[in-house]
């Protein structure tokens, strides 16, 4: 079992989970942070701190598109282990239903 991202991240990107990772398996995008699946240890810190519940066992049933997209943009996109602000609009996105078409596989910053 691995932790996966999904698309409540979207525009909220709340970092406080990159700080309780203890193996930084979180790659930022420019609008939604990932998990490398291969880097996650399970050991599931990280689901009790995002506050819009983006972060999911890969266990629960219809994760698997966003397993997939978590592994892909993990190997491009840069690591994050620090916390930083979320976007300035962040508010508006929490809770909003179907946030897919707003991704952007676009790279964050990392750290």
């Amino acid at each position: 079992m691995t932790y996966v991202v999904n698309d409540s991240c979207i525009r909220c990107k709340f970092m406080d989970c990159v700080e309780v990772c203890p193996v930084d398996c979180f790659y930022e995008g420019e609008n939604m942070l990932v998990i490398h699946p291969d880097e996650c240890i399970d050991c599931g810190v990280c689901e009790p701190e995002c506050p819009v519940e983006a972060i999911k066992p890969d266990t629960d049933p219809g994760l698997e598109k966003w397993l997939s997209l978590n592994a892909e943009y993990a190997k491009v996109w840069p690591n994050i282990t620090a916390k930083k602000e979320p976007p300035a609009d962040h508010k508006e996105w929490e809770g909003v239903e179907g946030k897919e078409q707003y991704f952007s596989p676009e790279p964050g910053t990392g750290n």
